[in-house]
């Protein structure tokens, strides 16, 4: 979507219409399922899943992408689709920078949202958290730098989530002794 709007406003153009916009996704996600096999999960993210699994921490993944994208590349975590609290962009209004995705994940868990710790890699995510009242956590693996990552909000912000993982004290996760 906001690929979309800004190449809207490059071009000059109102909008588009309906029919254009949803091959435009499809034609999205045939690529991404061409290329799932060169993708992998961030260091330390099936860790850090794990970690906070054990350590009775709920958490959610909340994407802006479709479910027919976001599937594959959250099996690859080990994560259960269906079992786990997973929200992606067809199960809510808008997407990010709006704060919906995060705000149906707290509902999924059953948290409050301003006891939340949202952890993203764009400016998008932490302007969505900060909307949605949530601490924020950058990490630096969406080719955004620490200071932009920091001026939408980041409280702190980490390389990977093999860094986070190490320092998940520092947002509120006490460690196991």
């Amino acid at each position: 979507g906001l690929f979309v709007n800004a190449l809207l406003r490059e071009t000059g153009q109102a909008s588009v219409p309906r029919e254009q916009a949803q091959r435009a996704r499809q034609y999205h996600a045939e690529a991404y399922a061409r290329l799932i096999d060169q993708v992998r999960p961030l260091p330390g993210a099936r860790e850090l899943l794990a970690y906070l699994t054990d350590a009775g921490v709920p958490w959610a993944i909340a994407t802006s992408g479709w479910m027919e994208s976001a599937r594959p590349a959250i099996e690859m975590l080990g994560v259960d689709v269906d079992a786990a609290a997973v929200v992606t962009r067809d199960q809510v209004r808008h997407a990010k920078p709006d704060p919906d995705l995060f705000l149906a994940a707290a509902r999924k868990l059953g948290v409050q949202m301003g006891a939340s710790v949202v952890v993203g890699d764009s400016v998008w995510d932490l302007l969505a958290a900060q909307r949605a009242r949530a601490l924020s956590v950058g990490l630096l693996s969406g080719g955004y730098g620490e200071d932009e990552l920091a001026r939408a909000g980041a409280y702190r912000v980490y390389h990977d989530p093999a860094d986070l993982l190490r320092h998940l004290d520092e947002v509120g996760v006490r460690l196991a002794e």
